[in-house]
């Protein structure tokens, strides 16, 4: 399993999950101290939700702590996303 973000606007991103949208990541305000929400865009069963997803939302405190939560994850700024291609793992 391989997740990747791509970063839609300052503190906003897609989650993506080996190339499918599954979640989102998101900022939870302009003022420090920020936290970082992972939520899965789908409330699926416990039994279904793909690791490391135990709930349908986790906040972390950064989103350095977001990403090593959530394993070796690729990220796109919005310059170097391509809505139009896929990400390749």
């Amino acid at each position: 399993m391989s997740y990747s973000l791509i970063q839609l606007a300052p503190g906003a991103y897609d989650l993506l999950l080996n190339g499918e949208v599954v979640g989102s990541v998101v900022r939870s305000s302009s003022f420090q101290p920020y936290t970082w929400t992972a939520e899965l865009l789908e409330d699926l069963p416990p039994a279904r939700r793909p690791a490391p997803f135990t709930e349908i939302e986790h906040i972390f405190a950064s989103l350095k702590e977001l990403c090593d939560w959530l394993g070796n994850v690729q990220m796109e700024t919005g310059r170097d996303a391509d809505p139009h291609s896929q990400i390749v793992q």
